[in-house]
């Protein structure tokens, strides 16, 4: 059919019809002309524009070609970022699939310890040295001074704890460590090298629960340096060193958690002549059976106490007296005495003990220690010429303080005068028909074996 509009492209002229004039104004319309809305939608060719319509508002703007070259610029791009993106994606894909198969050797190699022997980290050798007052620094320096004893009697047998005195052999301990051993029976000394050697009674006191032993044909022996007693403080740091249960050279520390805990130990025959008074030091360093007359070191290695009795919770104070361990309450007798109470059995077998010179109500259940109506021979409570009978006390008298500090038994007038020497001045106040009375007096002395 003539005069039909091809599908794309301006329409074919006819051969029969002359051209239709040319004018130097807009061209003529075409009547086959495609709308401009269907323009982007065929893609067709845009006639030749007037100049003018560059600058006609209202003239279709004929975007076709910038936008096939716009899309042809974002075919390249999205080319590119194709192959960048297929690049990223497939460089994680091999890094996901080198973690996996690295997790997964690595797990069999932890599990299977590698493909060759297994080899731990360890650390290196160090310095083996410890500062002078740690533990360890003090521990080091009083363990060769420090020696376990076996004890065996014709009835029974124990172990304690010693220490190392003087180079003459003397060792202290407690009197209950020994006491089994009797007259006939055998003390055997351990030392901290492993070496062994019998021992004597040199001489032991019940009432301050010490003893001394000695050894024979031993050289080399290193005295433990004595302390202060009077200078620890609550809160000190303390050393414990023994054989609980038999496990010697056994090192615990701790604190000194109180000073001045009246205590009474031992007094298992019934007739009192075997009851230890100590006006001790509390510690809450691990103390236990087999510790007793082990040294209770200060933070220089230096002794201050000596390790006697325990508070457990189901026995008595005294440490052999059953097997239940400790609960953090031990108690040392201080050096202060341990040194004047050694120092006369070396000398003289035996050792002196302050006395005011009356005999005590022990049955008073009331506050402070009551002086009895009688002796415990028959005789007067107040003896005759001594330093209670010289200073005015009279049967009756409950005494209340000791120098300014409250007792509350008789148990606690003995401990704290016990912790003094004889020839020892005491200032004590008294209730006498409900007034009270102070007086001062100076303290006797007795032994007792």
């Amino acid at each position: 059919m003539q005069g039909a509009t091809p599908a794309h492209g301006t329409p074919a002229p006819d051969p029969q019809t002359p051209p239709p004039p040319q004018t130097h104004g807009a061209p003529a319309p075409h009547p086959a002309t495609p709308s401009p809305a269907y323009a982007y939608a065929e893609a067709a060719p845009s006639p030749a524009l007037n100049p003018w319509q560059n600058y006609d508002p209202w003239a279709p703007i004929h975007t076709a070609p910038l936008q096939q070259n716009g899309a042809a610029v974002a075919s390249k791009e999205q080319r590119r970022k194709r192959v960048r993106k297929g690049l990223i994606v497939g460089a994680l894909l091999l890094a996901l699939a080198s973690g996996g198969v690295g997790g997964v050797v690595g797990a069999y190699l932890e599990r299977n310890g590698g493909v060759g022997d297994v080899e731990l980290p360890q650390a290196g050798n160090e310095d083996v040295g410890r500062a002078p007052d740690s533990v360890a620094g003090i521990a080091a320096k009083a363990l060769p001074s420090v020696v376990t004893l076996h004890v065996t009697g014709s009835e029974e047998q124990g172990t304690g704890t010693g220490f190392v005195l003087d180079g003459l052999g003397h060792i202290l301990t407690n009197n209950h460590v020994v006491e089994p051993a009797g007259s006939d029976g055998e003390i055997s000394v351990t030392f901290h090298s492993g070496d062994t050697a019998k021992a004597t009674v040199v001489g032991r006191d019940s009432g301050y629960d010490l003893a001394v032993v000695k050894v024979g044909n031993v050289s080399g022996l290193t005295p433990l340096p004595l302390g202060n007693s009077d200078n620890v403080q609550v809160g000190d740091p303390v050393v414990a060193i023994g054989a609980p249960f038999d496990l010697e050279g056994t090192v615990t520390s701790g604190i000194i958690s109180a000073k001045e805990r009246p205590i009474t130990a031992g007094g298992e025959r019934g007739d009192g002549s075997d009851v230890s008074y100590v006006d001790a030091l509390q510690t809450d360093a691990p103390i236990n059976p087999g510790n007793s007359g082990g040294p209770l070191l200060d933070a220089k290695a230096r002794v201050i106490g000596i390790n006697s009795a325990i508070r457990s919770a189901d026995s008595g104070s005294d440490l052999d007296s059953g097997q239940s361990g400790s609960i953090g309450l031990g108690f040392a007798i201080p050096v202060n005495q341990a040194k004047r109470v050694a120092e006369e059995l070396i000398n003289t077998g035996k050792a002196t003990h302050p006395v005011i010179g009356v005999t005590l109500d022990m049955d008073y259940t009331g506050d402070g220690a009551r002086v009895g109506a009688k002796g415990n021979d028959g005789g007067p409570a107040v003896t005759t010429g001594g330093p209670g009978d010289k200073a005015g006390i009279k049967a009756g008298d409950v005494i209340t303080e000791v120098d300014g500090q409250r007792i509350h038994s008789g148990e606690e007038l003995i401990v704290k005068t016990r912790a003094h020497r004889p020839g020892d001045r005491l200032e004590l106040t008294l209730e006498r028909g409900g007034k009270e009375v102070e007086i001062s007096l100076v303290l006797g002395s007795s032994s007792n074996r």
